[in-house]
């Protein structure tokens, strides 16, 4: 075998571990149980928020009528039992009628259950008032890290919205990553920022860090998913058809 034989032969390989590295646009295909159930998906992610918010301005109610959750401690306590309770319950009809976990909703889950039963138990809202920054951070995280390893990994959580080329996704993957680090800081800013201001009146603090989570951030996220459209739009593909 002579040298060019074998500088031919050392080019392929790399060319085929490059291919691997990176996402295909086959990798992101979305399967028939996300296409068929997209508002679903939508109403498993956002219930639990809003059963949060619920849970915080109604605590006082919901202790007097259900005196057992007295002993999870104030409003806020409750909010994040009640929060895990949604959390875990949205993961289980996902898993029934999607017939698999959401990766992102599944991470958070995780984290939801943690850190909520840790400041439940230590009854330290700390822990609960950091988990959207550890959640945030770890996405954003995760995303760019994706990407310095070629994988474009917000394809495999929004491959049922939408279906763009390999370009497409490395730059949604990178704005979308960024975007999370911001809300983690964002989230350290507000619940730091409200401590700070409202001390002592920590009930005080506490809703309005609630508010910021419930309906700063969404609208915040809403915006930015907007502010995409024009990236989605430009590097849309058409699916292949089905064969009969």
């Amino acid at each position: 075998m002579n040298d060019k034989t074998k500088f031919d032969d050392n080019a392929k390989i790399d060319d085929n571990e490059s291919a691997a590295m990176t996402t295909s646009d086959s990798d992101l295909t979305p399967s028939a149980a996300d296409k068929h159930h997209p508002l679903l998906k939508l109403v498993l992610e956002l219930g639990p928020l809003l059963v949060f918010f619920f849970g915080n301005l109604r605590g006082d109610w919901l202790v007097q009528h259900f005196p057992a959750l007295a002993a999870l401690g104030g409003p806020l306590f409750v909010a994040t039992a009640l929060f895990m309770a949604a959390t875990v319950a949205s993961l289980v009809v996902s898993k029934v009628m999607l017939g698999h976990l959401p990766l992102m909703p599944f991470v958070s889950g995780i984290v939801v259950v943690t850190f909520g039963a840790l400041g439940i138990y230590l009854q330290n809202e700390t822990f609960i008032k950091m988990k959207p920054t550890i959640i945030n951070a770890l996405f954003g995280v995760v995303l760019l890290g994706g990407l310095a390893f070629g994988r474009s990994l917000l394809g495999y959580v929004f491959n049922a919205a939408f279906q763009l080329d390999s370009e497409g996704w490395r730059k949604l993957t990178l704005r979308w990553g960024i975007f999370f680090l911001f809300l983690a800081v964002l989230n350290e800013v507000v619940w730091r920022g409200s401590n700070w201001y409202y001390l002592p009146d920590v009930k005080a603090a506490d809703n309005l860090w609630v508010l910021f989570k419930v309906w700063g951030t969404m609208p915040i996220t809403i915006i930015f998913t907007l502010s995409q459209m024009p990236l989605i739009m430009k590097h849309t593909v058409n699916p292949p058809a089905e064969s009969e």
